[in-house]
């Protein structure tokens, strides 16, 4: 059964009977869920479900083919331009390459939303661009480009430019996605101390369930058979009591603290029943 979330005031964002379609394909239909103030959020399910899909549709780039979206009690799409502008300025957005512009330094791409949309002089853009890239562990690295730096660093340098106009919600679209073990670590401890210092709501897409574990607070699990949620709540909520096998199925391959601790569990039990059936 989904947790309660009973105090409205600290709801961010709410989606209310929300269905979402390509042309006449449904993708998810009747989702319900609630996002509280300081929550990282996990949108959840197996792969086709409609995860970045719901993601999108969170951050204006699809309407909703039927209910609606709600930032604080506002709905993005009734809103006029000035509004939805305003609305867009709050929110932080992550890809999974960390969509850096190529031809531009760390520094230059993570300039380019307070060159936008701030009256900063150089110099402050300049200083509160070193300022963001050293909160992501960049120091000294604002003159690299793209090309220069491993995979890990271009998220996290993506990280820095999402977060340059100090956003009240921060969207993630898989993160960890291509990164080892120990990276992908290092990047949920840097998300969940972001969350911590700025006081961001923060939502994200993952299957990586050590993630879903290790930060999740609250979320929703989509299905792509039924085409709709199956439950909502805290990923550890959702593992011991959700009333659907299939939740629960999904979420008990993220008991082991990490994906490389998990794959030596299964290798093992692999290993004890081969050994179990030659004794036979």
């Amino acid at each position: 059964m989904s947790q309660l979330r009973q105090d409205r005031q600290d709801v961010v964002i709410e989606a209310c009977g929300l269905t979402m379609k390509y042309g006449s394909n449904l993708i998810q239909s009747n989702l319900n869920f609630q996002i509280c103030k300081g929550d990282v959020f996990v949108i959840m399910g197996g792969s086709g479900c409609g995860k970045s899909t719901l993601l999108k549709h969170m951050i204006g780039l699809y309407e909703p083919a039927e209910g609606e979206i709600l930032f604080g009690g506002q709905s993005y799409f009734t809103d006029s331009p000035e509004q939805q502008l305003a609305m867009r300025k709050r929110w932080g957005v992550t890809y999974q390459g960390g969509a850096l512009f190529s031809d531009k330094t760390l520094a230059e791409n993570v300039a380019l939303p307070l060159e936008q949309y701030t009256t900063l002089t150089s110099k402050d853009i300049r200083d509160m661009v070193r300022y963001k890239l050293a909160l992501v562990g960049l120091a000294g690295f604002e003159d690299f480009y793209p090309s220069q730096i491993s995979g890990g660093m271009c998220k996290r340098a993506g990280l820095a430019r999402a977060i340059a106009l100090d956003p009240d919600i921060l969207f993630f679209d898989e993160p960890s996605a291509g990164l080892d073990p120990l990276s992908a670590r290092r990047l949920d401890d840097l998300i969940l101390q972001l969350r911590d210092s700025t006081g961001a709501t923060v939502v994200i897409v993952t299957h990586e369930l050590a993630s879903i574990f290790a930060i999740g607070s609250n979320g929703v699990y989509l299905d792509a058979n039924t085409k709709t949620q199956l439950d909502t709540g805290s990923p550890k909520h959702m593992l011991n009591h959700s009333k659907h096998d299939l939740v629960r199925e999904f979420l008990s391959r993220g008991e082991c603290a990490d994906e490389e601790e998990y794959r030596a569990t299964q290798k093992m039990k692999v290993n004890e029943a081969r050994l179990s059936e030659r004794s036979l």
